[in-house]
């Protein structure tokens, strides 16, 4: 009888969905999670519990399991190798997994494949941040090369007295306040861009790619707010290109699950420009669970297990996704009766976190004919989960 176990360091939102996925293929899914009470923990049964940089912890977790693969990118890199030396299908590599771990390392390799970025430079000292933002022009975007996600390590800065913390060593705060051990800074010029994109495709070990529509994504504080798909009104040809864009960027960095990559983009140049990498389901992606034939959790299961990849089609004309970033209520639940009876036609993901300002507790989908009454009834829907109305 055939049957698969797929090992995942991390305990959030993404391996609790990609859980979903898996039972639903009957797939044997492992985590490794931070807390037994978190995201995944509490609906994964037999979960390790962990931190993803505990060896022995990734040790047992791997044992008896077909691929390990990652819901976030900050692993031990060492240890990933050690484990592929031994023959445990890492997916992605622990090669592609740098670039997603370096911004300063994805750079450079960009460049490389010709893949359009924002004007960026690796910088030092203060006197280089400010030869370089006299040069582009401030403000510029000054980034931690590693650790950072979700806006954090990442500052819009108008002088190096902007940063000055960072040259000092000292790490970004809500990086938990840990030292930075690199010895630069990445700065980027910053793009006027006329909206976010996000172009997501999954590639398996065989190389068989398979890309979604390319989605607009909208940001509030450096978090994803909201996602449509496809990107209403852009340029077919702008559209392709980001597709094409992110297969070279696979291909290229030999990425084997799911690939998200953002995008500005400057439609009045046709100009498409590419900000960040994450080699995993992605927050732009969610969409895909209800609108799309293959959700990118399911997809990023065959990929790493080289299996044959799903069709990536959109069910319906448009997808919108609305996260729900913080509530007013001590558990948004209690806004399903009223949500079901006003909204019916809203798709509700709940992760099962604990309520805090500003965390990301869920999800709704709204699809359908109609892109303005989806935007209502999944902002609508959010809204009541905040407690907006309460």
């Amino acid at each position: 009888m055939t049957s698969w176990t797929v090992a995942v360091v991390g305990g959030g939102q993404l391996a609790r969905m990609m859980g979903e996925a898996a039972s639903a293929l009957d797939i044997r899914l492992q985590a490794l999670v931070e807390a037994p009470d978190g995201s995944a923990g509490k609906v994964l049964p037999g979960s390790l519990v962990g931190a993803a940089h505990d060896r022995a912890k990734v040790d047992e977790l791997v044992a008896g399991a077909d691929v390990l693969t990652f819901e976030h990118e900050m692993q031990d890199g060492d240890h990933l190798r050690a484990l592929a030396a031994r023959g445990v299908s890492v997916q992605p590599s622990v090669d592609a997994l740098t670039f997603a771990q370096n911004k300063l390392a994805m750079r450079s390799r960009l460049a490389e494949l010709g893949v359009e970025c924002p004007a960026w430079a690796e910088v030092a000292t203060p006197r280089e941040l400010q030869s370089f933002g006299d040069a582009v022009g401030w403000p510029v975007i000054v980034k931690l090369p590693s650790g950072g996600y979700d806006g954090k390590g990442v500052r819009l800065v108008d002088s190096p007295e902007d940063v000055a913390d960072w040259f000092r060593g000292a790490g970004a705060g809500g990086l938990g306040g840990e030292s930075r051990t690199e010895s630069a800074l990445l700065v980027e010029e910053c793009v006027p861009f006329t909206r976010e994109l996000a172009a997501l495709v999954a590639r398996n070990p065989s190389g068989e790619i398979r890309a979604w529509p390319v989605a607009e994504t909208v940001q509030a504080n450096g978090v994803c707010s909201e996602v449509t798909a496809p990107a209403p009104g852009l340029d077919p040809a702008l559209a392709e290109r980001a597709q094409q864009i992110a297969v070279t960027i696979a291909e290229g960095l030999d990425v084997t699950g799911v690939l998200a990559v953002e995008m500005f983009a400057v439609e009045g140049e046709g100009r498409i420009t590419v900000n960040e990498l994450a080699m995993r389901p992605h927050n732009s992606g969610h969409w895909t669970i209800d609108g799309a034939v293959t959700s990118q959790f399911e997809q990023h299961l065959r990929a790493v297990l080289d299996l044959p990849l799903g069709e990536t089609t959109a069910k319906v004309p448009w997808s919108v996704m609305v996260n729900l970033l913080g509530s007013s209520l001590s558990d948004p639940r209690e806004a399903y009766p009223e949500l079901m009876a006003k909204y019916p036609g809203a798709k509700v993901h709940l992760y099962g976190k604990g309520v805090r300002p500003g965390r990301k507790l869920g999800h709704v989908t709204a699809c359908g004919d109609d892109l303005e009454a989806a935007r209502e009834v999944a902002r609508g829907a959010v809204a009541l989960l905040r407690g907006d109305d309460a």
